[in-house]
């Protein structure tokens, strides 16, 4: 599990972001670009839909830069027995790391076991890869985000993850901190979702957050930078 110390001013960001492409228009020369900019920049994987993640995993062999892949995406409503066969599908392409959407109907509604057996069957089916539950906490209240985060630690999960960048909100600062105090110490929490600048990403990390999921990647740390040499 990563160092979950908060990120000050002069700290690098780069090494606690996951370089996401998730738009459905995505070409392959996108996805290699983010591929490339994740090596040049020191990003903890590249985050893609599972079209793709061959391709990813081929690109980025040899490199520290991970193959992550989202999973049961966006909506999270397919069903364990779907998301179980993605997840051994996922890993046979090359997959170092699943983002799963969890069932928010069901938790929605209070079917805790649901919830559970979901995450639990794509624990299963991930082969002891690291594997991230995405909530979608802006269609959660904060007793629905408290159980989906103990749950999924109780399940096994590796990280639990605040939004998928498609619903009606993203990570919030307040959010994060719920999700930490959740969690505790030993399970990962992953803002994503809205976080475009450095003081953006710098705030969920000190939140609690130890991984990042974002587009503007390459901006976000070119600003870090910046702002540690005294750019502005």
């Amino acid at each position: 599990m990563q160092d979950f110390a908060s990120a000050g001013p002069g700290d690098d960001l780069a090494a606690l972001i996951d370089h996401t492409i998730l738009k459905p228009e995505a070409s392959r020369a996108d996805v290699a670009r983010h591929c490339d900019e994740a090596v040049a920049n020191g990003f903890a994987s590249v985050c893609v839909n599972g079209v793709h993640v061959a391709f990813v995993a081929e690109r980025l062999c040899g490199t520290p830069v991970k193959t992550c892949a989202v999973l049961g995406f966006p909506l999270g409503a397919g069903g364990a027995g779907a998301k179980a066969a993605e997840a051994a599908w996922l890993v046979g392409e090359g997959a170092e790391e699943l983002d799963m959407v969890l069932d928010i109907g069901a938790l929605r509604e209070g079917d805790l076991d649901r919830v559970r057996a979901d995450i639990a069957a794509v624990r299963e089916a991930s082969k002891g890869r690291v594997l991230k539950v995405i909530l979608e906490t802006c269609l959660l209240n904060e007793a629905q985000i408290t159980a989906a985060c103990r749950i999924a630690a109780e399940a096994g999960a590796d990280f639990v993850k605040t939004s998928t960048g498609f619903s009606t909100g993203g990570a919030s600062v307040e959010v994060v901190e719920l999700m930490r105090r959740t969690v505790g110490p030993d399970v990962g929490v992953k803002a994503s979702g809205g976080i475009r600048t450095a003081e953006t990403a710098r705030a969920m990390v000190a939140a609690g957050a130890n991984r990042i999921g974002a587009s503007a990647s390459v901006a976000i740390v070119g600003a870090a930078k910046e702002s540690a040499s005294g750019g502005y």
